[in-house]
């Protein structure tokens, strides 16, 4: 039987979530303070006032319209903020996130707990999907080689700008504009191997070169090419699942068809973060994942 786990993002300095409710959310980023839209907050806020810097206004579009609204002079090239001994910009996008996901931040530690107990001399890890970069740089800081790959160029570009603010743009890092699948799946066919992989895909995307990706549809194919590239000496795989309507129990039995021959753990459950306001945990995502015994 898989075990269903919670991973929950605490507070830092640069980052919290002030309050949530009402379908909205309240957040702090470094010195400015944003509300965003989010559904699975169907409570009532513990608070009446709710200043911020900026909102922002879904349109009537399912799929991700709307704008955002400022009542200060936030910094429309961004800011910057930092998490442990990583720094990088935050940014106000068109896609109603900050230009990073922190929710993500127990993931990190989670992957560097691990790379850290791992008996690799060089430890070498995946980032697919890497954005802009966050991720690539909090496992660089714990000493992994990385391999950075997403099919955005503006997104990879952003991450070296991020390396570079964090002093790190000498790191050990090969920045790759890629369709991911196909990168995975060129490195089965080069018998690449790595001690740990991290995977944020999202629900649906392009490639560089027109290449449709669809969850549901390509994600199967996707683990089974991670598979091929970690043995019984890696450390773990990381998959995280955002904004889809699919249980963590189906990307766990995903996961535990295709590592299940390895030694170690498969596990799954959600990602969320705690409030400020009053503890309460807003879920984000659901992820898998595998660790080494």
């Amino acid at each position: 039987m898989i075990d269903l786990v919670t991973m929950i993002g605490e507070a830092w300095d640069d980052y919290g979530l002030v309050d949530s409710g009402g379908g909205r959310k309240l957040e702090r980023y470094g010195r400015f303070r944003f509300v965003r839209p989010e559904p699975q907050a169907m409570w009532a806020p513990a608070n009446a006032d709710w200043t911020s810097d900026a909102e922002f206004i879904p349109g009537s579009d399912e799929e991700g319209g709307g704008r955002w609204y400022y009542d200060a002079d936030v910094p429309r090239d961004g800011w910057s903020l930092r998490w442990r001994d990583v720094s990088f910009n935050a940014q106000c996008t068109p896609f109603r996130h900050l230009g990073f996901f922190p929710d993500m931040a127990p993931v990190w530690d989670w992957i560097r707990e691990r790379l850290a107990g791992s008996g690799a001399s060089q430890k070498t890890a995946l980032n697919l999907f890497g954005y802009t970069g966050v991720g690539t740089l909090a496992l660089s800081a714990a000493g992994a080689a990385m391999v950075h790959v997403d099919a955005s160029k503006k997104s990879v570009a952003q991450a070296r700008d991020n390396a570079a603010l964090a002093g790190m743009a000498d790191r050990p890092i090969r920045w790759i504009v890629d369709d991911a699948a196909k990168f995975a799946a060129r490195e089965v066919r080069r018998e690449r191997r790595y001690d740990a992989i991290l995977l944020d895909p999202p629900k649906y995307g392009r490639g560089p070169d027109g290449e449709m990706w669809k969850i549901e549809e390509d994600l199967p194919g996707l683990i089974a090419d991670c598979r091929h590239l970690v043995d019984e000496k890696s450390a773990c795989v990381f998959l995280t699942v955002y904004a889809v309507r699919m249980s963590a129990l189906a990307i766990g039995e995903l996961m535990r068809a295709a590592f299940g021959d390895l030694p170690g753990t498969v596990e799954c459950g959600e990602l969320g973060v705690r409030e400020e306001a009053r503890g309460l945990i807003l879920p984000t995502a659901i992820f898998a994942r595998w660790s080494n015994a």
